[in-house]
């Protein structure tokens, strides 16, 4: 009798060891929906978002049913990361290809990486390429290098990252839409670190 009640006691323990650790191995995951017709309010609630542990996600500028020409950003909190990650987000917004590539290199300079791009048309009418930069200021700031390149055509897109890749500079991001830096237009974003 004994010895069935401790078998008994082992099954059970071993059983609820396994679920704890398979509820352990579950990640769940936190997500902040920010959406906002004016950039300068979604840089600040970006950093709010950040302050509270969660990191960008996905962006995208449009229209949305319930607030008209918005960004709209989502943000992320994985609770399995570290928790003394302290990210900062810098928006980026303009509608000419020489400002955007100087404040890119300006932040990059800075440590901050690209994140996430979008077109977006602006609550004065215009459209503008959006830029989401991040950088993990619990870690030293590493200078990074970005090159924008903005076309209309294809072929002439391939052989300017051609030439940017024999350089050292990867893809990081694409948008295609009509723009004020050229009207409908290829906008490539590349890095070198």
């Amino acid at each position: 009798m004994c010895r069935l009640a401790c078998v008994v006691w082992f099954v059970c323990l071993f059983f609820g060891c396994v679920c704890l650790l398979a509820r352990a191995a579950q990640s769940t995951f936190d997500y902040r929906v920010l959406a906002t017709n004016k950039t300068s309010t979604m840089e600040k609630e970006m950093n709010e978002a950040a302050d509270a542990g969660f990191v960008f996600g996905a962006v995208m500028g449009g229209e949305t049913a319930g607030g008209g020409k918005e960004v709209v950003v989502v943000m992320v909190k994985d609770p399995s990361k570290a928790q003394g990650d302290r990210r900062v987000y810098k928006l980026l917004a303009t509608s000419k290809t020489s400002t955007m590539q100087k404040e890119m290199q300006q932040l990059g300079d800075e440590g901050f990486e690209y994140k996430g791009q979008t077109v977006f048309e602006s609550a004065f009418g215009g459209k503008e390429v959006v830029v989401i930069m991040e950088r993990d200021a619990s870690t030293p700031a590493k200078k990074i290098h970005y090159k924008l390149l903005a076309t209309t055509k294809t072929s002439t897109m391939q052989k300017e990252l051609r030439e940017a890749g024999e350089a050292g500079f990867r893809i990081a991001g694409m948008t295609v839409a009509k723009t004020a830096f050229g009207g409908d237009e290829l906008v490539s974003i590349l890095r070198k670190d």
